[in-house]
């Protein structure tokens, strides 16, 4: 049988790295997915083919974002619960979100795949890309289900502090991606369509395996005829908690969607160069956003065990992780990121690769101030305040709609660089005065617990 793990003693250094790495693997499979689609279908389609794809990756990330961020909100209860040792309420809470997941991304799918045309024509993608922009936007979104699922019984699975074998599933869909990509791209000869297919497939085989581990492997999980009813009381926690944080990627996506249009406008050459260079910079990401995930876990399980200084001493070495990880990529990006990105256009085009670097370099000066955002972020969300959370993504979108508005009109596709990293400053400053709130509210509030079980 599979072990829960718990992280409520020890250092905390070790046991967020351990963590960690695991989830970083997973995330940077994930990636794989995007990262695999772009380069064979601009390797072997060509630039306006890789158009297609990256024309509407602001809206995937809109749609998606909030079904993921859902699933990762639908965790914290689960890893709270486990925390506190409560196995009978944690079991019932993954029965109804596992209900809530159904019912959600069945509706999400209908609803986005009905206006996929009208939000490509409003987002101003290019003639030249729009059949094949929409034909892969349209399979995404008809496979949102299985994306769905899979972060939501992943995000199960970590909750009980097991990172590593949501990884093994997603190496062997993500071989299945890479696989399915050649056969459907270049044997059926189906376009960006079968990149599409080819992930929404390997998304849904994760998803599966995933299932299937979680209630053979985990006793903790075994439920009762009484865990499996449908629980009201228990789905309104649910979506008080998933619902803000899949607002906050939603609201931080219509950011990207308003800065993603501008860039539309400068051409195809320029979306050509945005989606290589998005590739590339979510792939280098992937480490601090495994960061963050790893701290939403650590400072569940910690409040839940009543220990809030572990989770201030949490924070101190994610940001020691994070300074020392963004200073290697910064070394990478700077020297290589030309080369880096021939793996999705040729040589030949100059412009691409050009405006790819320069989007690579001036988005690897303030990683940093993303770092602290994951980090910040996720570990409030993790104590449960995820309304807080949400509002940093209203910093973000704020700050990518001044850009969009007032600065690419002037600057062009220089300003569209700048678009995230004056984003990510927004936020920081919301969510450091915030962090400072909800910690002090923490202490307090278990302070308050102790007096009353010593009284």
């Amino acid at each position: 049988m599979a072990k829960s793990k718990e992280m409520t003693s020890g250092a905390p250094l070790p046991l967020i790295l351990n963590f960690t790495v695991p989830l970083l693997l997973g995330n940077l499979l994930q990636q794989t997915y995007s990262f695999v689609d772009a380069a064979i279908v601009g390797k072997f389609l060509g630039i306006n083919a890789l158009a297609s794809v990256g024309a509407s990756t602001s809206v995937v990330f809109l749609i998606l974002g909030f079904c993921n961020g859902c699933c990762g909100g639908f965790g914290i209860p689960v890893a709270q619960k486990f925390g506190a040792r409560d196995y009978v309420t944690m079991r019932r809470f993954v029965s109804v979100s596992l209900k809530l997941a159904g019912v959600m991304s069945v509706a999400i799918a209908i609803v986005t795949s009905l206006l996929c045309a009208y939000i490509l024509k409003w987002m101003q993608t290019p003639d030249n890309i729009m059949e094949g922009a929409y034909l892969y936007l349209l399979v995404t979104f008809i496979g949102i289900p299985c994306t769905f699922y899979y972060n939501l019984l992943s995000s199960i699975i970590r909750a009980l502090g097991d990172s590593k074998t949501p990884f093994w599933f997603l190496l062997i869909s993500t071989v299945l991606n890479i696989v399915l990509d050649l056969v459907c791209i270049l044997v059926l000869g189906w376009g960006v369509a079968g990149a599409a297919i080819a992930t929404v497939v390997s998304q849904g085989v994760s998803a599966l395996m995933c299932y299937k581990y979680m209630y053979r492997k985990f006793d903790i999980l075994k439920t009762a005829p009484a865990d499996r009813r449908f629980r009201p009381e228990l789905a309104k926690q649910l979506l008080y908690i998933g619902a803000p944080m899949g607002l906050q990627f939603s609201i931080t996506a219509i950011g990207s969607i308003m800065l993603q249009s501008s860039n539309n406008a400068l051409g195809t050459a320029c979306v050509a160069a945005f989606t290589a260079a998005m590739r590339i910079k979510m792939f280098f990401l992937c480490m601090l956003e495994s960061l963050g995930m790893a701290m939403a876990t650590y400072s569940g399980q910690n409040y839940g065990a009543g220990k809030p200084e572990r989770i201030w001493q949490g924070v101190k070495a994610s940001m020691l992780l994070t300074v020392a990880y963004v200073a290697m990529v910064n070394l990478v990006l700077w020297n290589f990121s030309e080369e880096i990105a021939m793996l999705f256009v040729d040589a030949s085009e100059t412009e691409v690769l050009a405006d790819t670097a320069l989007f690579l370099h001036v988005s690897a000066s303030f990683f940093i101030f993303l770092g602290m955002v994951c980090i910040f972020r996720y570990t409030i969300q993790g104590a449960g305040y995820t309304q807080l959370s949400m509002l940093s993504g209203v910093a973000e979108m704020i700050a990518r709609v001044l850009v969009s508005v007032v600065a690419v009109p002037m600057w062009g596709y220089w300003a569209v660089c700048f678009g995230d990293p004056v984003a990510w400053m927004f936020a920081v400053a919301f969510l450091l005065p915030a962090f400072r709130y909800v910690y002090r509210r923490l202490c307090h509030i278990v302070e308050k617990e102790k007096a009353m079980h010593t009284a």
